[in-house]
């Protein structure tokens, strides 16, 4: 198998556990969790364009001239589409109170549940959201150095 279709699979293996991880708390206390979607996209977002910003010489992307093209132009309604998600858990939380989330939890635990909703799901908004925004710049280099120098 090649290298870099190894590492790719590697790659999404551990965005995966890490997924599963950091979502298990919550589906085993919560019940009709509504923002498990938009969780797994910022979670999965955050890792896998995080990573293609610093090692996008040694991912399937870094000769597609192409692709990387279609990314950059992309990118710009799923920058909206996250921060329109983001707000959408912030209006949640303003009008409804994370309370409405964790309701039927003991008193204690509800409150450490709502800590760790809401600071898991800032940590990777944001996270998706900036990792986002610097890809297509991160991309039209890769495009500019590969047609010029050869290189990624």
């Amino acid at each position: 198998m090649n290298r870099k279709a190894l590492l790719e699979i590697l790659f999404w293996a551990f965005t995966a556990l890490v997924a599963a991880i950091v979502l298990l708390p919550i589906i085993n206390e919560v019940e009709g969790y509504p923002f498990f979607f938009i969780n797994v996209v910022y979670i999965v977002t955050a890792i896998t364009v995080t990573r293609y910003l610093f090692l996008l010489p040694h991912t399937f992307l870094a000769h597609r001239q192409v692709l990387k093209i279609a990314l950059v132009f992309l990118c710009i309604p799923f920058v909206f589409y996250l921060i329109q998600e983001l707000n959408h858990f912030q209006v949640f939380i303003d009008e409804e109170g994370l309370d409405a989330l964790v309701g039927n939890l003991p008193y204690r635990r509800r409150n450490n549940m709502v800590d760790y909703i809401r600071s898991q799901m800032i940590l990777f908004a944001t996270g998706s959201i900036i990792s986002s925004v610097a890809f297509p710049f991160r991309l039209i280099v890769s495009v500019w150095r590969t047609r010029n120098r050869g290189t990624a």
